[in-house]
């Protein structure tokens, strides 16, 4: 206890020093959160972009595939669907509702999703969150169109405003529905997902733009036909929400091997999980870069002490001449270095903690990564060992070097 407060005292004779020594381990702590806190929240924002839905069905190809082009609008998919073929499986016994997505069309390279008003009330993201509405509504007319967030804020569109859609996916196109112009009803709000960069009209929209039409001619005959004619053949792929969740891998088993037609049912689950560890070199930098400012911390605050200790060393040199033993001076000074990282410690989780409490949905906004404000997690609790023990060797190292230093050698006054 006398060491303790030997320490504090000690600590408060230096305060500028050691003012900033505690700042800069309190940024390092901070820094080496907020990183973990990035990569832990991109990791879960990127899990659950679709969340709530148990199967996703496409055509015959891999899991990775089917998520990549249906999810995320990356890529083609091999084939279309039958709508017969989803309209089966939306009667399996277990199966709760299932929304149907045309891919194939874009505006000004933004994705067009084609699918039914259901998709509002199902589609689900992150922590089961559902999708509402920045301005308006959904699509309700046959040529009303919703637009992702990003869409909207990239081209400053409001409300009323017209547009045309193109065919293909590409960039640039040469086959744009002029003949055809649509209106927007709604602007969703950021959801940190492919549905920001993304335009959503009905299946009958995407029926009517392409129907008796040619590239480069446009449309054959100006009448639009009915809704029921409208009816799309074929679609992209389909969600399936299940209703018994243990029924979940028999029906994916029943799909897989559906005589009618070879379409392909993936656990989103799985599909997520195999595609993360692709691209899971993004975690392992940001794990890298995070031991890197812990080791940076410790390596300051043993350049800092030690920075101190030619200036200290009468200091030390009295506190032998009244008794104290080698081992009580070099634990003071372990014991300075551990107070001055707890401290820091403290500094760090408390400015975090601050700026994901009045920052947190800001952040969400601009980047689309949830971060949660708990800060005790289990790698959190690891890097403050991890410092600790840095702090002790921190310590270790001058006290090493203060208890070499002879009595003698302390008391000569040096000019």
């Amino acid at each position: 206890m006398i060491l303790f407060n030997l320490a504090l005292k000690s600590l408060l004779n230096w305060k500028l020093a050691v003012g900033l020594s505690v700042l800069s381990i309190a940024v390092s702590v901070a820094l080496f959160l907020g990183v973990e806190k990035v990569r832990t929240g991109a990791k879960e924002s990127f899990l659950n972009t679709i969340s709530g839905t148990d199967l996703i069905v496409g055509a015959r190809s891999s899991g990775v595939q089917l998520l990549l082009y249906s999810v995320f609008h990356i890529g083609n998919a091999t084939n279309n669907v039958r709508m017969n073929t989803i309209e089966d499986v939306a009667v399996l016994p277990g199966v709760g509702w299932v929304v149907p997505i045309s891919l194939g069309d874009s505006y000004r390279g933004h994705r067009v999703i084609g699918t039914t008003t259901e998709f509002f009330d199902r589609y689900r993201y992150r922590n089961q969150e559902k999708l509402t509405f920045q301005e308006g509504k959904r699509f309700n007319s046959l040529f009303d169109v919703v637009l992702g967030s990003d869409v909207a804020q990239t081209y400053s569109h409001t409300l009323g405003d017209e547009v045309v859609l193109s065919h293909g996916t590409g960039t640039v196109s040469f086959a744009d529905h002029t003949e055809r112009p649509f209106k927007i009803s709604g602007i969703l709000d950021r959801t940190g997902t492919p549905i920001d960069r993304s335009v959503l009209v009905s299946l009958e929209a995407i029926e009517a733009i392409h129907h008796n039409w040619t590239p480069g001619v446009g449309h054959e005959d100006e009448k639009l036909p009915t809704l029921e004619e409208l009816k799309p053949k074929t679609v992209t792929a389909a969600f399936v929400g299940i209703d018994t969740k243990m029924a979940t891998f028999s029906l994916q088993r029943f799909i897989n091997d559906y005589e009618k037609e070879p379409i392909t049912a993936v656990l989103p689950g799985v599909a997520f999980s195999e595609l993360w560890s692709i691209v899971s070199n993004v975690e392992t930098a940001l794990l890298v870069i995070s031991g890197m400012v812990v080791v940076a911390t410790v390596l300051g605050m043993m350049v800092a002490i030690l920075s101190t200790l030619n200036e200290r060393r009468r200091e030390m040199a009295i506190l032998r001449s009244v008794g104290a033993a080698p081992h009580h001076v070099a634990s003071l000074l372990v014991i300075e270095s551990l107070l001055i990282t707890l401290a820091g410690i403290a500094l760090g989780f408390a400015v975090l903690f601050l700026a994901l409490m009045f920052g947190r949905s800001e952040i969400e906004q601009m980047t689309g990564i949830a971060m949660q404000i708990a800060v005790f997690g289990k790698n959190e609790l690891r890097a403050v060992g991890a410092l600790l023990c840095g702090s002790l060797v921190a310590g270790l190292v001058p006290a090493i070097k203060v208890y070499r230093l002879s009595l003698a050698d302390g008391l000569i006054m040096r000019l």
